[in-house]
């Protein structure tokens, strides 16, 4: 029976990756918990819990007293957020993931854990298309730098302590559930939803920046399958590469106007601009499709229907 622990299930990819694995493993076996309030999809649905995770003490707790087997870290400060408060964000990406890392070294019970990594851990001197699983990376931001030490960090832990830390490289997430939290890729949220409640968008990054993006169902399924792949399938120990369509503010601006023939966007370039500027414009994700026999099914037609309807039906 596994017992799953979601660390920030109130967050853009908690929300949605919790109710997936409850629909799998059962309510009552996969514990929601945050630091903020959760969506009350998530509190009605099975166990949720306020926890901080870089409580150490009470993390362990936890875990032991719910017999927890799997962990999905998801807490932390996104890219965006980050620059603003650099030493803090350091802080919390860095200290809380140490926090689960020594916790499924200490509790037998624990076998597996899941922690994302992101494209920011790539940098100017990373080739900008299809980037490889094995490359130069040389982040230029908060963010970046601490997803990449967490890297080096899940590597270690598993070489050293045989501990099954498993991880992805996530691009540019977009889901209707939760808005925005801080991300240089929040744009391609964001137009979706001020396409649908003003009919225009100003964007903060300029028209032809291109980023790998992903649609939220492809993320969750390609996590779910990952954590449920045989171990001895698995030839990365650090994070693997994954994507979806590559997609720029004015591809989807033209997109939208399938749905909304007057809609406007103009454009406004803030410090996130030279963010976008160093990551990957494309992403070669091929030894992740291999590992795990997986590759996203939404295109950008399929992102853009799917997340007017559901706009629409939410606001």
């Amino acid at each position: 029976m596994e017992r799953i622990l979601i660390i920030g299930a109130a967050g853009q990819i908690g929300s949605e990756l919790t109710l997936e694995l409850r629909k799998i493993y059962g309510n009552s076996n996969v514990f929601a918990t945050d630091v903020k309030d959760a969506p009350a999809d998530i509190k009605e649905s099975g166990p949720f819990q306020l926890l901080d995770v870089m409580d150490d003490k009470h993390l362990i707790h936890f875990v032991i007293r719910n017999k927890i087997t799997q962990i999905y870290h998801l807490a932390a400060v996104l890219s965006g957020n980050a620059e603003k408060l650099p030493t803090q964000a350091w802080h919390i990406n860095m200290d809380s993931l140490m926090n689960i890392l020594e916790v499924a070294k200490l509790v037998e019970d624990v076998r597996k854990v899941f922690w994302p990594s992101s494209i920011a851990v790539f940098g100017n001197s990373t080739p900008k298309t299809g980037t490889p699983q094995l490359t130069v990376m040389e982040p230029s931001t908060v963010y970046g730098i601490s997803k990449l030490a967490g890297e080096r960090w899940c590597e270690y832990y598993h070489k050293r302590y045989n501990i099954d830390i498993r991880s992805l490289r996530y691009p540019g997430l977009i889901s209707y559930k939760t808005e925005p939290g801080g991300g240089t890729t929040d744009w391609a949220v964001e137009i979706y939803f001020e396409a649908v409640r003003k009919k225009s968008y100003n964007c903060f990054l300029s028209e032809d920046v291109s980023l790998p993006m992903m649609f939220m169902e492809d993320a969750i399924n390609a996590t779910i399958k990952l954590m449920e792949t045989d171990k001895a399938n698995l030839a990365c120990h650090s994070s693997y590469n994954i994507t979806g369509p590559s997609l720029t503010p004015r591809q989807v601006a033209v997109d939208i106007r399938r749905h909304i023939p007057g809609f406007d966007i103009t454009y406004h370039p803030d410090f996130r601009q030279s963010i976008a500027e160093s990551w990957p414009s494309s992403i070669d994700d091929s030894e992740l499709r291999t590992s795990i026999i997986w590759k996203p099914r939404f295109d950008l037609q399929q992102i853009t229907d799917s997340m007017i309807e559901e706009i629409r039906n939410k606001v």
